[in-house]
Parts: C-alpha cells; structure tokens; sequence
C-alpha cells in the first residue's frame, strides 16, 4: 500500500478529506513512492481556523516561553538533522551532504528566532515635549502563511515559520506537493519542543490551496518562495486581498571573471555554484562573464572539473550530484541543451544523456557547458533549474556589468578578482540584492537578509533577518502625557510636595 502523507493542523495528523492526491517519487528510481493529500478549500478553511484559535493565546504569551520552546526545538533539530536530510533525499533526490547543508542553513533561522527577545525591544523617547513621552513596539499580525518551493523543502520553511511564531504569529505551511514529507517532520518536533497546538500547521496542496490562503480574510501576510511567475501572481493576488507580502522569484546569477582573477579558485566556484544541488537552486551560478582573454582558459578549467563529478543516488556518498526533481522538468532542462547550438552556442559538455546503472529511469542529467552563449538565446534568458552553465564573453569590465544590469533578474551575483577597487565598484554598480566577492553563492547568514531586485522579489521586505523580523510584525507608536502628581486636585494626596 503507498503511503500518504496527510495534512498536520491543530497539533495533530490530519487525514485528508478531499479525496485528491498527487504523486511523490523518488528522483532516483522514478518509482511514485508515495501520494501526497491535496486540500480542498473547506481544509484551507480549517487550517486558518486552527491558527487562529491558537493566536488568542499564542498572541500574548510571553517572549521568555516563546524562546523556551525555540530553544527545545534547535535542539530537537539539531538531533534529527539525519532524519531530516534523509527525507529531503528520498523525495528531492540531493545528495545526502547537501541535504544535511540544508537544514544546517535552517537551524541559523532558528537560532536567529531563539534570540527574538532582542528583536522586538522597542523605543522610548521621554519628554518630548512637556512632560510627553513617545514610545514605539511591534506587535504580531496574527495568522501568516509561507507557500515553499520543492528545491529546499526544510530550510526555506525554516526561513519563515521561526521568525513567525517567535514574533508571536501562528503559521500555515503549504509546502511543496513534491517533496512534502520533511515539513510534516519539523512540524511534529515543533509540537515535540512544547509548542501549542495550531500554532504551526501544515497543509497540503495545490493551486486551490494557495489561492485558498491568497483569498482568506483571517490570513494577514504571505511568504513565498518559487519562480518569478508565480510570485508575481502571489504578490499581486495578496496585496489585492489587503495582505502584507514578501514574495521571491526567480534568479540567472552572473558571475564576473576579471582577467587578474585566481583562474583556478573561480573554476572551482563555478562548477560548485552552477552543479551544486543539481542547478536547482535560485541562487545558482548559471551565467559565468568571462572578460578579456581569460575565457578558454577559464573553459577549460570548468570542463576538467565538470567531467570528474559523479552522478548518482543521493543516497550514495560516492555521488556528487543527484538526480532532477521531475521526468518532465529533467526534459525541460535537456531542451535548453540541445537547442543551444542552433541558437549559437559552442556546446562544450552535453549531459542530456546520462543515465546511472541500476538507475535507469531516475531523473538523470548530466552536467552541460555552454561556451559563447549569446544573451538572446532561451538558453541565457530563461531560468533553467537545472545543471547547466552558459559562459558569455566581453571586452571589458564596463560591458560585463552592463550585460548583467540589463538582465530582468537581480538575485545574487559575484565578481571574481584580485582588485579591492574592482570589487568595491562591482558591488555599488551592479543591480542585484545580494553580491559575492571571491564567494559564487552569497547567501547571507542569518542575521542578515535574503532577497533579491527586480524580477526577483515583488514585495518591500527580504527574507529572515531584520527584515524578516519586520515583516512578521508592525509598528505602533503611543504619545503619552500624564500630569504631574503634585497637581492632584485638592483633598488627593499622594505625598508629593505643592511648592515646585
């Protein structure tokens, strides 16, 4: 019998009632492993409801029994990092050392959270004007939702639900309906550490859950992570319904090579950042700018790194690199390959026919160079999401950063290079939110903020972080005049003297 993974709400397993599942493989067999519950709007309903009834006390409670159950919950984390990763391997198909990478840059979030106290301090200002005082808090907003993509199912709802609640929201998780296993086991160690009963709740679905928690009146801020597409629908369908949202979307990362650059340091980056996670990541390196002479060399190095990685079963700690997420978008990634040479492209590596012995019908690709790449190619515009690397010459600085300033994204980008100025100006000149210099994937630790610029963010507010911590809450400012207690009327004494 498959198993099935059903909806967690109100602190507790629940079985979906819709009668809609969908399938969960296993990336590398291709066999459907288990089925997933698919909400219906009446379950959204009682989701919401559930986090609601938790907010009348969760809301209040005090910030010494909020970090205490945080506290509990690192470490219930920290002891099931194993268990975690394992599940982000059976149903994502990563590597095992890079699913445990995951939930490490999860724990940060968490970690971030159990320091919250210091967060939500206000402000106060006395005697602003006589005897007038002005003072500034945040308060929670109530119930929040977070709509997670499948290529990190545990650290990006890691990202969102501990800000959340440590600021005193309770949360909906609808995570991704193909990989959904590992947010029902934070879910349950979150209950495990003490934490109440719908406080976080997770629910299952497809578009008719999201649009279920895009249009719920008791629902009062939304965090997405996914593709540009859809988080710009999220975004303007929240905002419409009255709701604060944060909402991150697509990435095609650049990577400037500068001629004085350690050729062999940003090679290295490139096949980690472009590779890594099997190029399913926003913030992978999937354009590399090659300026001046450098770029065959710079070609050459890539290829001779790219050629010696072993693809294999996530499972296995031989393999480097695992499989894609889907069959379908495994082919999707494969068609920007064999169609980059009649677009103009120097295909230098072509992965699209890989296979793995024993393994055959799981999602394999290979890994795929693309040297000379013009920026009207589908192979350059698109996001691909997938293992391959396009590599663009120029002349010049100048023209480097002006073909990734005309680029729609402005996720995160990197400049490699010896030049403390060169860098200095990189990072004031180029149009993304997040740079890296000498580092190909920056992504910021977890007191600072995550996100990105133009195509890439639609809303104000960057993941975790401050900003993170402000999203989750909104300010309030009180302007308080008492009178002085010496001015009591007569026949009310408070032992004040009456001669100041």
């Amino acid at each position: 019998m498959t198993k099935t993974v059903n909806h967690w709400i109100g602190g507790k397993t629940v079985e979906g009632t819709s009668g809609a599942y969908g399938p969960v493989t296993d990336p590398a067999t291709g066999a459907v492993t288990t089925q997933v519950a698919l909400a219906s709007t009446e379950e959204v309903d009682a989701a919401v409801a559930a986090a609601k009834a938790a907010y009348a006390t969760w809301g209040t409670s005090s910030l010494a029994q909020r970090t205490a159950i945080l506290f509990r919950y690192r470490a219930l984390l920290d002891a099931h990092r194993d268990d975690i990763a394992a599940l982000i391997t059976a149903e994502h198909g990563k590597v095992h050392s890079d699913a445990l990478g995951e939930v490490a840059r999860g724990l940060e979030i968490v970690e971030l959270a159990c320091g919250i106290t210091t967060q939500l301090k206000g402000e106060l200002s006395t005697q602003v004007s006589n005897r007038v005082d002005v003072s500034s808090i945040r308060q929670s907003l109530g119930v929040v939702a977070g709509i997670t993509p499948f290529n990190f199912p545990a650290m990006v709802p890691m990202w969102m639900f501990p800000l959340a609640i440590a600021c005193g929201n309770t949360f909906v998780l609808k995570p991704s309906e193909k990989d959904p296993s590992a947010a029902v086991l934070l879910a349950e160690l979150a209950s495990e550490a003490g934490l109440p009963d719908g406080v976080l709740n997770v629910l299952h679905g497809d578009k008719v859950a999201v649009d279920g928690l895009l249009n719920h009146p008791d629902v009062a801020a939304v965090s997405f992570v996914g593709s540009t597409p859809i988080a710009r629908y999220i975004h303007a369908t929240a905002s419409a319904n009255g709701k604060r949202v944060q909402a991150l979307g697509g990435a095609k990362n650049h990577m400037l090579v500068l001629p004085d650059a350690d050729l062999d340091a940003a090679a290295d980056a490139a096949v980690s950042a472009a590779y890594g996670s099997a190029g399913e990541r926003c913030m992978a390196i999937s354009a590399v700018v090659a300026v001046g002479a450098i770029g065959d060399e710079l070609v050459a190095k890539i290829r001779e790194r790219a050629e010696k990685i072993t693809i294999g079963p996530g499972n296995d700690p031989a393999s480097e690199m695992g499989p894609l997420i889907t069959a379908a978008h495994r082919d999707k990634v494969a068609s920007y390959v064999t169609g980059a040479a009649a677009q103009g492209a120097e295909v230098v590596l072509d992965g699209t026919g890989h296979t793995v012995e024993g393994f055959e019908n799981g999602h394999w690709i290979g890994l795929s160079l693309l040297d000379k790449v013009s920026t009207d190619s589908d192979a350059y515009r698109d996001e691909i999401f997938g293992p391959v690397l396009c590599v663009l010459r120029v002349e010049t600085y100048e023209d480097g950063v002006a073909l990734m300033n005309a680029s729609p994204f402005g996720n995160g980008t990197a400049i490699f290079t010896r030049d403390g100025g060169a860098a200095r100006r990189f990072q004031l000149e180029v149009e993304a939110g997040m740079v890296g210099v000498n580092v190909p994937i920056p992504v910021p630790v977890g007191y600072h903020s995550f996100g990105g610029w133009k195509d890439s963010l639609f809303g104000d507010h960057h993941i975790y972080g401050n900003d993170g911590v402000h999203f989750y809450t909104r300010g309030k400012v009180t302007t308080t005049r008492w009178p002085d207690p010496a001015d009591a009327p007569s026949g009310v004494d408070l032992g004040f003297p009456r001669n100041h």
